[in-house]
């Protein structure tokens, strides 16, 4: 291993020497070589199940070339030569070149690297293949900020775990002992899955294996290494190490190589289908959007239109064009069509990927909108409300009447003042609020936003000169002398209470009749009904504060009873009157049951939309489980070999009966979810399953039965043509099936037929 180098023409490899004198020391390590072992084993594992196959003993499995060959072509999505298939050693050795010719092809020299060392069993050469592998396709190709291979990975680890405490990754041995950098990769792309806050840096153990299970049982990456292992060796080996963080890598940062099986070139007729895919994309991508609730309503109601009417005749299209496809080559063996399946399936892809995009985008809008309306409306309350307040009020403040007036009339000026300022300030947090609630209109890009801003600029401009205007008559009326000899202050007494309390009035029949938004019965009885108890709660002391204040006035009338005062009594430190009081708190008094009721109405609506939620996952939890089962039992029929063709066609056909029997269920699921959408429940907790996966899944099985049923007859015909017995058609199948897992073309399975 130590005459293994890489000249491939990348500057990336050159590390490999950076530490020659560290693997020079470890080479003879039964630490190193079993941590290198089970890595590259597992990680061999993790691309040969795609294969359906494994190996048990990475220097011993390899060693006629089979699975190393099946390797090769699984993670390159290349084909390489058909291998010898016999036992003899000199077979062994001709399958093994075939799979280092193959890598040299890739542009990676191999030194000192010969196929009789990888037969005989050599663990050190057949590891150093191994990481040579790895390098190439798994490690060479990852590229952050003009960096790439090692030096790429390490930045990018060390990018992701910067904002987490006590890591610090400098390197792919000793800074991965504590299992904290693990444990932040996860966590920083996937914080459902674990607590980064509850790790302890002081056990080791406990993170190394947190991280490998979440790894292994959430992010498909098979466990590569023993916490045991990296803890007890001193300095942990850099390739095991580079190898587990690599498929990290790939599962996080979406650059993980998608292998294209390039064996077949399939042409089929789709124009009408692919020109459908090109107009209704770029429909599902416009996201302009509309100023009203009711035009994103009717944009809704059009892309429902397109789930239900448009889109379903052209997945069955498409699933039509597949069959007749396997049928045209079967039959007329030529080409004469003008794009590949694969553009189909590309632009599919598109498409669905827009309308994914386009129903989020659509229901993300409707939710701006509703919110949008719902403070338009409560803006346009607040200012109407506070502009009939300060009608009027800046023409009284700006009146000269103390320059006229008696030594009595100023003083009862002033004290008339003082309340107005009480009023003042306690109409501070409405401005404020309706300056808040222009400001969120404003981020919300809310329609008619200019009349907003105008009307919210009106208002605020007024108030200052309110504050201004109302300073300056203080300070007016503040000059002259002996004011408060001749006041009585009941009066102002009254004013000062009664302002205050008119206010609290006012803004409790706001709130009471206030508008609301829920979604959830918790929303309502968290959010709405509790702050309700806590409104009602206080009636008591406000009953005792109008009770105070009435009793101000009556106290009031008694004294000018008492003394004898003959006219008509006017308080002239307040605007407002007893009986405004007492119709106010009449009418607070019918908002209360009145609130009660809506809130009770609202949470029966939020149970119905949660029956609706139960009713609909109930189906759901079912059916999705279902049509996963029936497509795993269409995959056992398809890969049989025992039985003849036709047991298999008939097992099939039975599978399809059950199949179409089961519509009506996924007919009933589509009705309840169409109840579910025109309540307008978006979201849905009791499951996992959408109406949109069952839809997928659902053509997904009516697409494979119909597929499967279709090569089952093409390989009846092709036996029928070529005269093939029984037990030659088994033995083709089981070859078929052992090299390609995936998919069987027609002409190649044609070109197997042909009798010596």
């Amino acid at each position: 291993l130590d005459a293994l180098h890489y000249d491939n023409g990348y500057d990336e490899y050159d590390y490999m020497m950076q530490e020659e004198e560290w693997d020079r020391d470890m080479l003879l390590d039964p630490a190193w070589e079993q941590q290198q072992r089970k890595t590259f084993t597992a990680w061999c594992n993790s691309h040969l199940r795609k294969a359906g196959t494994q190996i048990e003993n990475i220097e011993d499995d390899f060693r006629n070339g089979l699975k190393l060959m099946l390797l090769l072509e699984v993670i390159s999505g290349e084909r390489l030569p058909k291998p010898d298939r016999g036992k003899m050693r000199f077979h062994k050795i001709a399958n093994v070149n075939k799979a280092l010719e193959f890598i040299t092809s890739k542009g990676v020299k191999l030194v000192s690297i010969g196929a009789e060392e990888i037969v005989d069993g050599n663990v050190k050469m057949t590891l150093g293949m191994i990481w040579t592998i790895i390098l190439r396709f798994a490690i060479q190709d990852i590229s952050v900020e003009e960096t790439s291979a090692k030096e790429g990975l390490l930045l990018w680890c060390q990018r992701k775990t910067a904002p987490y405490r006590n890591v610090n990754v400098q390197n792919f041995h000793v800074s991965w002992k504590d299992g904290l950098a693990f444990c932040a990769l996860i966590h920083r792309h996937r914080p459902d899955l674990l607590d980064f806050s509850k790790l302890n840096k002081d056990d080791p153990l406990g993170n190394l294996n947190l991280a490998f299970d979440i790894a292994e049982k959430h992010l498909d990456i098979p466990k590569m290494l023993d916490a045991e292992d990296i803890i007890n060796t001193p300095k942990p080996d850099e390739r095991a190490i580079m190898t587990y963080v690599s498929c990290f890598y790939h599962a996080f940062a979406g650059a993980e190589q998608k292998y294209v099986w390039k064996k077949y070139l399939n042409l089929v007729y789709f124009a009408i289908d692919y020109l459908w895919i090109q107009r209704t994309t770029p429909w599902l991508e416009n996201r302009t959007p509309e100023k009203t609730m009711s035009e994103m309503q009717r944009k809704l109601e059009d892309f429902r239109d397109y789930r239900r009417l448009h889109k379903p005749p052209k997945v069955q299209e498409k699933c039509q064009l597949e069959i007749n496809f396997n049928t045209l080559q079967t039959k007329l063996l030529s080409f004469l069509f003008s794009l590949c399946l694969k553009d189909i399936a590309s632009a599919w892809q598109g498409l669905e990927q827009a309308e994914k995009g386009f129903e989020e985008w659509l229901l993300t809008e409707i939710r701006r909108l509703e919110r949008v309306d719902h403070l338009a409306e409560k803006f346009r309350q607040k200012a109407t409300n506070h502009e009939n307040w300060a009608s009027g009020k800046e023409l009284i403040l700006s009146q000269k009447d103390y320059e006229t007036t008696t030594l009595t009339e100023i003083r009862a000026l002033l004290r008339k003042h003082e309340a107005f300022e009480s009023d003042l300030a306690a109409h501070q947090d409405r401005v404020e609020q309706i300056a808040a609630i222009a400001q969120e209109l404003n981020e919300l890009d809310f329609y008619d936003v200019a009349s907003v801003n105008q009307r919210c600029q009106s208002i605020c401009d007024l108030w200052d000169k309110l504050g201004t205007l109302t300073q300056k008559r203080r300070e007016a009326l503040e000059r002259t002398e002996k004011l408060l000899e001749t006041i009585d202050q009941l009066f102002l007494e009254f004013a000062k209470r009664s302002a205050p309390f008119n206010n609290w009035m006012d803004g409790a029949m706001e709130d009471l009749q206030d508008m609301f938004i829920v979604h959830t019965t918790e929303e309502v009885q968290v959010g709405l009904i509790a702050a309700h108890e806590q409104f009602k709660a206080t009636l008591p002391e406000a009953d005792a504060e109008r009770q105070a204040i009435l009793g101000i006035h009556n106290e009031v009338q008694k004294i000018s009873q008492s003394y004898g005062i003959k006219s008509s009594f006017i308080n002239p430190y307040s605007t407002i009157a007893t009986e405004e009081l007492l119709n106010k708190w009449e009418k607070v008094k019918q908002l209360v049951p009145q609130r009660d009721g809506a809130l009770q109405e609202e949470m029966a609506r939020q149970h119905a939309h949660e029956r609706l939620r139960r009713q609909f996952a109930a189906q759901a939890n079912l059916i999705g489980p279902w049509i996963q089962a029936r497509m795993e039992e269409i995959g056992r029929c398809s890969l049989e070999i025992g039985g003849t063709l036709e047991d298999q066609m008939t097992q099939l056909k039975q599978i399809e009966h059950v199949i179409i029997a089961y519509k009506p269920n996924i007919d009933k699921l589509e009705g309840d979810h169409q109840l579910i959408q025109e309540s307008l429940v978006f979201d849905n907790k009791h499951t996992n399953y959408t109406m949109e996966h069952i839809r997928v899944g659902w053509e997904l099985l009516l697409t494979t039965i119909a597929r499967t049923i279709n090569e089952i007859e093409t390989q009846i015909l092709t036996r029928d043509a070529k005269g093939i017995s029984q037990q030659q058609m088994n033995e083709l199948r089981s070859s078929f099936n052992h090299f390609d897992r995936v998919h069987i073309s027609l002409p190649i399975f044609e070109s197997f037929c042909i009798l010596p």
